[in-house]
């Protein structure tokens, strides 16, 4: 097995995923731009002419982290701090197009092994630094924006170096991989050996194996492999206190299983290491196909029949009718327009398998009302899939504002919680006279209940971060009003502490502040993120 690494790509801080992917706005949508008088609104400031704050880590202790990690991997590096500055959610890329880097860390860290990462943390520690585990840095949540007050310095702990395939258990189909290893590079190793994780969300390019893990991640086909913290069966995590090795066997009924402490927690209690999950052999026949439904409530009807009564695609996802008018997960069509409701199933396996499940599957369809438009349509879904993103910057380039939300609750509350989300959202920035577009699908699937993903669009104005904090105020409120989770895959962060903590009220906070402070006593790690402080 080759542990030869790929080139790192180096996203650029102020653009969406993979510089080299970037896109052009599609004639149509340009003109659609045009025609509501949507105009470019200032001009972004350049990465390299960004004024950023000093380094405030004292000497002593930049002394101390070199002598951990080596020097030449303590870096100062102004586009280094940049790029390791928060993350990719919309209200990020604005405040770096504005130039503000107030959250740059003042220092970078490239640990090489987990022992590095725990004498890290304990210099830290004693020296009252705060740390923000970085691997893929893709929060859309200010999942890496701490609170500085009361530490001498913020650092960045990039796990790029953690990098790789550590083992593999063919017999029981299990892989170990380091935390800093991004999703291309996990899926390259594994099908080396013929197996695959099948863990394919929207960050994929640029997320990482540690990220998934503290982010509770969900990919495209998690009806068929699972989210990934059902795949994980073991975890090291690096603490101030010392090391934690969790998961001993898949399941086991010794006390409270710690692993699910630690997924989800975004690295405020410690920075995971290394993880071992789950993995499948490489299926020998992927088919994709597209559905169209007369409305939402009918293609919520017979996604809702697939998850709980089956059989289940590997992918099953519906978007409702403004969605799949506007087209936006394809660039090269997008804003073409198309009527009804777009559902994509996807099936993986072996030949016989997938047949027979795609059959049955279909046949369920049909009898919902569902008309099969083939696999081209899938097809199309699925190469557009990861192109979709790289549509919000040309757009925030010619004027418009989108960005993304997201949340989960049982099917009895689907239609009522869109519902809500999409009128609080449209009613919080038409008070600031913005008209928007909300759209809304159905992104993952259980047999209580869904994830409803809302992509929000609006002209974009100098105060539009200001109008998007309202705005994401109001669909929180309504989250939470309507008993949905205020989070499914894309976590807690900053942006969603205030309400979490509604969520899971005084007592859910006041036991996961009893943690960190086991583990982190200091409250260097992500402090402010995830609860307050």
């Amino acid at each position: 097995m080759s542990e030869l690494n790929p080139p790192v790509v180096d996203f650029a801080p102020d653009r969406w995923g993979n510089p080299a992917h970037a896109v052009t706005l599609p004639d149509s949508l340009q003109a659609t731009l045009d025609g509501l008088g949507i105009h470019p609104v200032a001009t972004p400031v350049a990465p390299e002419d960004v004024v950023l704050p000093g380094s405030a880590v004292p000497q002593e202790t930049r002394e101390a982290l070199a002598g951990v990690v080596g020097a030449a991997y303590v870096s100062e590096d102004a586009i280094d701090r940049l790029r390791h500055t928060r993350g990719w959610s919309t209200p990020d890329i604005l405040k770096m197009r504005a130039g503000d880097a107030s959250d740059a860390p003042d220092l970078v860290l490239r640990p090489g092994d987990h022992d590095e990462v725990v004498e890290v943390l304990r210099v830290c520690s004693d020296a009252r630094v705060a740390v923000v585990p970085y691997s893929g840095g893709t929060s859309v949540v200010g999942g890496l924006a701490p609170e500085r007050e009361g530490f001498d310095g913020v650092v960045a702990l990039d796990l790029q170096r953690l990098d790789g395939l550590a083992a593999l258990d063919p017999v029981s189909r299990t892989a170990t991989l380091r935390a800093g290893t991004r999703g291309p590079r996990a899926e390259e190793l594994l099908q080396a050996d013929g197996f695959t994780l099948g863990h394919f969300p929207q960050s994929y390019e640029g997320a990482s194996i540690g990220g998934y893990a503290a982010a509770r991640s969900a990919g495209q086909s998690s009806a068929g492999y699972g989210r990934f913290d059902d795949m994980v069966v073991g975890l090291v995590v690096a603490t101030p206190r010392g090391t934690l090795t969790l998961g001993t066997a898949p399941r086991s009924a010794t006390g409270p299983d710690l692993r699910q402490l630690l997924l989800g927690s975004e690295g405020i209690f410690g920075v995971i290491t290394s993880v071992t999950v789950r993995v499948r052999p490489v299926p020998s026949v992927r088919v994709f196909e597209g559905w169209r439904f007369a409305s939402f409530d009918d293609g919520a009807q017979a996604v809702r029949r697939l998850a709980q009564d089956g059989p289940l695609p590997t992918v099953l996802r519906l978007s409702d009718e403004v969605e799949t008018a506007l087209n936006l997960a394809d660039p090269a069509s997008a804003g073409s327009g198309s009527a009804g409701c777009l559902a994509i199933t996807g099936y993986e396996g072996e030949p016989t398998e997938v047949e027979a499940r795609r059959a049955a599957a279909s046949a369920v369809l049909e009898e919902c009302g569902g008309v099969a438009l083939g696999e081209e349509a899938g097809e199309k879904w699925r190469v557009g899939r990861f192109h979709g993103p790289y549509l919000r910057d040309p757009l925030l380039d010619a004027g418009a504002f989108v960005e993304t939300l997201e949340t989960a609750t049982f099917w009895s509350n689907v239609g009522p919680l869109k519902q809500a989300v999409t009128e609080a959202v449209q009613a919080a920035l038409l008070a600031y006279e913005l008209p928007s577009l909300v759209m809304c699908h159905i992104s993952h699937v259980y047999e209580t209940g869904a994830s409803l993903y809302f992509t929000v669009a609006c002209p974009q104005r100098p105060e539009a971060l200001a109008q998007w904090e309202s705005a994401k105020a109001a669909a929180n409120a309504a989250i939470r009003a309507s008993g949905a989770a205020i989070s499914h895959h894309h976590g807690v962060g900053r942006d969603h502490r205030e309400t979490y903590a509604e969520e899971i009220g005084p007592l859910g906070t006041e036991v996961l502040r009893a943690v960190k402070s086991t583990l982190d006593p200091a409250g260097i790690l992500n402090p402010g993120v995830l609860v307050t402080r």
